[in-house]
């Protein structure tokens, strides 16, 4: 009896420890990173592929777009298992389908096959991304901008950690090599994390404290994709994803086309590294960095305040590269800003978009908006057009000119239409003598 008393002390001690929020959300982290060379990676694959197969960079890029439409446009789904379900199955399910992803690479003797790979990876990346982030808005309803922020810099950075094995295998055994390691190495870690991420037992154990305008209403999907408070911020999300995903997948065209990718390049001294590698890295650190940096800001001056200055900062650092990327330094410099400004655009999304609709549905809603990334893809593979004959200008004009107008449209048309609409939706609750009148219009109280 004692020692069955014991386990049980045992057992309860350590689900409360697991059952921490900062726990699960270090858990979600992690998982993030070992997803994220699925994306950032890819650009190291590229030329490799194309020297060996011949298929041509544009239908090689598709398979980007493919991995990338499926990853955002599957989310909706995977975030309502999450929802009814909890994270742990969801997760698992990724971690299989994210490293089969790159084993399937590895053997890809066609371009049906290499779309086929990146259909898999698509899911695998989708599950873990979708999930964490889904899960880190409902531990943290008082942290929201900074706890996506965080898990989402696990994706941004966690490709910086890997960038320099992976080139050097890539460089030493082959790309096949790095694909089938790495898959397996990947999958297999974040299969054994699945195992220890569990759901909030509230929704919304902590109230929210931030100088930001919150709903008092919990939307499902279904409601909020009929405001059109919703398209607004899937436009603005779109044309923001675009110039950052370009630049995501052409970097390493771009520096080749520059010629500066072999170029070796020092750093501290000691460390020299081919130019493409060394911004690559640094690239991705930003990317990582700004999340939680730019979704703590936003929890302090608003989500649309934050919007305006990187939005405008992105474009800027877009037409800074293409007037100054021929130098190896500015190309390097500029690159870091592009990355810099972009990646918040993952911690301010889902974060307005629980401000917006509420918590409690946050995975379905946030993979919903996440979609927008998908669409944005879209773009890539006509960066390729646009840019024949390595002229890149007419690709950095058009995406800094989408970038700046978003940056507008957040401050000065985003905000004033967001606030209305969701200071209609708490007068309608308070005087709401039930919860039947809303439950029936598709929200939930």
């Amino acid at each position: 009896m004692n020692q069955h008393s014991q386990v049980a002390t045992d057992s309860d001690v350590y689900t409360r420890k697991t059952s921490n929020r900062w726990v699960q959300l270090v858990f979600g982290i992690i998982c993030m990173a070992l997803v994220a060379n699925l994306q950032y990676a890819w650009t190291l694959f590229v030329s490799p592929i194309e020297a060996k197969n011949h298929w041509g960079m544009a239908a090689i890029q598709l398979s980007f777009s493919i991995f990338i439409l499926v990853e955002t446009w599957l989310v909706p789904i995977e975030g309502w298992l999450v929802d009814k379900f909890g994270p742990r199955p969801v997760i698992a399910v990724g971690a299989i389908f994210a490293g089969a992803g790159w084993v399937i690479d590895a053997y890809a003797t066609s371009l049906p096959e290499l779309y086929f790979a990146a259909v898999v990876a698509g899911i695998g990346a989708g599950c873990v991304y979708g999930t964490c982030v889904g899960n880190a808005l409902k531990w943290f309803p008082d942290k929201r901008g900074l706890a996506a922020g965080l898990t989402a810099a696990g994706f941004g950075a966690g490709a910086a950690l890997t960038v320099i094995p992976i080139a050097n295998m890539i460089r030493l055994s082959g790309y096949e090599h790095a694909f089938l390691f790495f898959g397996l190495f990947q999958g297999a870690l974040i299969f054994i994390l699945a195992m220890f991420m569990v759901r909030p037992k509230a929704p919304a154990g902590v109230q929210p404290k931030l100088r930001v305008v919150t709903t008092k209403v919990d939307y499902t999907s279904g409601r909020m994709i009929k405001t059109p408070v919703f398209w607004l911020i899937y436009l603005l999300f779109v044309a923001v994803a675009a110039g950052g995903l370009m630049a995501t997948a052409q970097i390493g065209p771009i520096a080749k086309d520059y010629g500066l990718a072999k170029l070796p390049m020092t750093v501290l001294g000691f460390i020299t590294l081919p130019l493409l590698t060394m911004t690559l890295s640094i690239d991705n650190l930003a990317n990582g960095f700004t999340r939680p940096l730019c979704g703590f800001i936003s929890d302090r001056i608003g989500r649309e305040n934050t919007m305006f200055i990187v939005f405008l900062g992105e474009g800027l650092s877009m037409l800074g590269l293409m007037k100054f990327g021929h130098e190896p330094v500015a190309f390097m410099t500029f690159a870091a800003l592009i990355f810099l400004f972009w990646g918040e655009i993952f911690s301010i999304f889902p974060a307005i978009c629980a401000d917006t609709f509420g918590v409690k549905f946050a995975a379905g809603n946030a993979g919903t908006l996440y979609t927008a990334k998908g669409t944005a893809s879209l773009l890539v593979p006509l960066a390729s057009v646009l840019s024949a004959h390595g002229n890149w200008d007419q690709v950095f004009i058009a995406a800094a000119v989408i970038t700046i107008a978003a940056a507008v449209a957040a401050k000065f048309v985003l905000a004033p239409m967001r606030k209305r609409f969701i200071e209609s939706g708490n007068e309608k609750q308070e005087e709401s003598v039930s919860g039947a009148p809303l439950q029936n219009a598709g929200v939930a109280i």
